[in-house]
C-alpha cells in the first residue's frame, strides 16, 4: 500500500499478466482446456483467465493488443500448485511441451518444473517447501 502526499492510501487489488499470441484461439484452448482456467473477462481480442483467487493471465491476439507476439519469449508465468507431480503428470499426458522433470531447489524453498505453452512462453509449476522437506 502507498501513501502519497495526501494521505490517500492507495493499492493494487490484483496482477493480471498479459501474453501476445498470433493464434489466440489455439492459446485460449490451451490455457482453458489444458490448465483448467477459467475465463473472467472476455473482451474478444483479449481472454481474461483466473489464476486463483486474486491473479490473472490476460490472453491478447496480437494484431489488437498494445505489444505484437515476439519469437523471444522473456516471460515466466510461474503458477503456484498444490500437487506439483500431479500437475506434471497430467501436462506429460497432455502432450505439452518444454517439460522439465520436477526438481527439489534447495537454496530457495521450492519443488517445480517447467514447461510451454503452444507459442512458446516458459511456464513454471512449483509449491513452496517447508525447511523440514529441504
Amino acid at each position: 500500500m502507498i501513501t502519497t502526499k495526501g494521505m490517500i492510501k492507495l493499492k493494487a487489488l490484483y496482477p493480471i499478466t498479459f501474453l501476445y499470441y498470433k493464434d489466440l484461439a489455439q492459446a485460449e484452448s490451451f490455457y482453458r482446456n489444458v490448465l483448467g482456467l477459467e475465463l473472467a473477462r472476455d473482451q474478444g481480442w483479449c481472454k481474461i483467465l483466473a489464476i486463483g483467487p486474486a491473479g490473472y493471465v490476460g490472453l491478447v491476439d496480437e494484431t489488437r493488443g498494445s505489444l505484437k507476439a515476439a519469437a523471444d519469449k522473456p516471460v515466466l508465468l510461474t503458477l503456484v500448485v498444490d500437487d506439483v507431480d500431479a500437475w506434471h503428470a497430467h501436462l506429460a499426458e497432455m502432450g505439452v511441451g518444454g517439460l522439465t522433470a520436477p526438481k527439489l531447489h534447495r537454496e530457495i524453498g521450492v519443488y517445480g518444473f517447467f514447461a510451454e505453452d503452444p507459442s512458446g512462453y516458459k511456464l513454471e509449476f512449483q509449491r513452496f517447501v517447508d525447511q523440514a522437506e529441504v
